[in-house]
């Protein structure tokens, strides 16, 4: 889960703007449906088929094995209370304690697999602005990563001339599987590349298959491992059985986690079987929005490629595909706005604090219109030059 905590919900909705322009820019010649063939004024190219290749990865290992582990917080064993990979909860602590054993269970069964060196990254994003991944639970022939800028878990590849593969661990299954917990990016949001929905490990498959890097081992529940048939070379371990999007059947925990150590083990072991994930070209990048989220304001506006609750756009990058995705999401999450208005109008001083809102409101649009308004810079926030980044926050 990433820009649920990340971004107020009217700042991920500035930063959206700018990614449905560029979309529209990228995806509408003429307002042409996606099927449209080559040729002919106004025409788009064939969304590609397969939506990826699959490539034997490229051999770097002369030196040592080095593995990068990226962590999620949903999929691990011992959990089945949603409320453990909140910050901020009484259960969250807990949940530090599961992620940091099963992490512990895979970088044992790395190493015993012939691994040389393991670092990890935080792919969750709980809020705490320190690691969920608690250092000092960490086992100490890891290195987690820390940098003195900010960087994107999933495609700001870190030493990635290094990494000889990639590990996920307490991963989720993808919007609609009826996972635990099962999202796609943060809240309502479906991704879609080349008109296939991913989850968030092919995420991280199709951007270190830029480099020809594979995936090898992943862990989460069943719903997760059938979503990653599309994935048959990777090591899986199903550590708990979804019963809902807030509930799961737990396996023993110890038996969960000797399985997390020995997949992890036959996942180095025979890493010259597994392969890379390259995306096809042209990239065509959709967001299907569902409830919570939304992007039912779009309905109507000519000149973009929306239907169906799903805007797509077009482009020849996965970055630039990642990029504009991760602002469309700054879109759609106006939709939590209406849960939101729920929760006031049910409270005794709902009325009053709506009343409040319109006020400032009406403030601030006569404070525009009279020249007293200054627009705080993009990026100001008073953050501590000192501050350390671990991934996702």
């Amino acid at each position: 889960m990433k820009l649920w905590c990340e971004r107020t919900l009217v700042g991920a909705a500035m930063a959206g703007l700018a990614a449905l322009v560029a979309g529209c820019e990228l995806a509408t010649d003429g307002a042409t449906p996606p099927d449209t063939p080559v040729g002919g004024a106004g025409a788009r190219p064939l969304m590609p088929v397969p939506a990826w290749s699959l490539e034997d990865p490229r051999p770097r290992t002369g030196d040592g094995i080095r593995v990068l582990i990226i962590h999620d917080m949903e999929g691990l064993s011992g959990q089945d209370d949603p409320s453990s990979f909140d910050f901020g909860t009484d259960m969250y602590p807990r949940g530090q304690e599961l992620l940091a054993a099963d992490i512990n269970a895979v970088v044992d069964g790395l190493f015993a697999g012939g691994a040389t060196e393991v670092v990890i990254a935080d792919g969750h994003g709980s809020g705490n602005p320190d690691p969920d991944l608690r250092t000092d639970l960490v086992d100490p022939r890891a290195t987690q990563i820390i940098r003195d800028e900010s960087f994107d878990t999933y495609f700001d590849l870190p030493e990635s001339e290094e990494i000889d593969a990639v590990a996920v661990v307490g991963m989720h299954a993808k919007t609609g599987s009826r996972g635990f917990a099962s999202h796609t990016f943060t809240l309502g949001i479906d991704l879609l590349i080349n008109g296939q929905p991913i989850t968030e490990t092919e995420l991280v498959a199709l951007s270190w298959g830029r480099v020809g890097v594979p995936v090898i081992f992943a862990s989460g529940d069943d719903r997760l491992g059938a979503d990653l048939e599309t994935m048959p070379w990777i090591e899986y371990v199903t550590v708990k059985r979804a019963t809902a999007a807030d509930s799961a059947v737990l396996r023993p925990v110890d038996e969960a986690r000797e399985d997390l150590r020995s997949a992890a083990r036959r996942a180095v072991e025979n890493l010259g079987s597994a392969r890379s994930m390259r995306v096809s070209t042209p990239i065509f990048a959709s967001l299907h929005a569902v409830p919570p989220a939304s992007l039912r304001f779009l309905e109507g506006i000519p000149g973009i490629d929306y239907e169906d609750d799903t805007l797509t756009f077009v482009t020849e990058d996965l970055r630039e595909a990642y990029d504009g995705l991760v602002e469309v999401v700054g879109l759609a999450t106006v939709g939590y706005m209406g849960i939101l208005q729920e929760v006031v109008r049910g409270r005794p001083d709902g009325q009053e604090i709506m009343t409040a809102f319109g006020e400032a409101l009406s403030r601030r649009w006569f404070d525009q219109e009279s020249g007293r308004y200054e627009r705080p810079a993009m990026g100001s926030g008073g953050t501590s030059s000192l501050q350390r980044y671990h991934g996702y926050r």
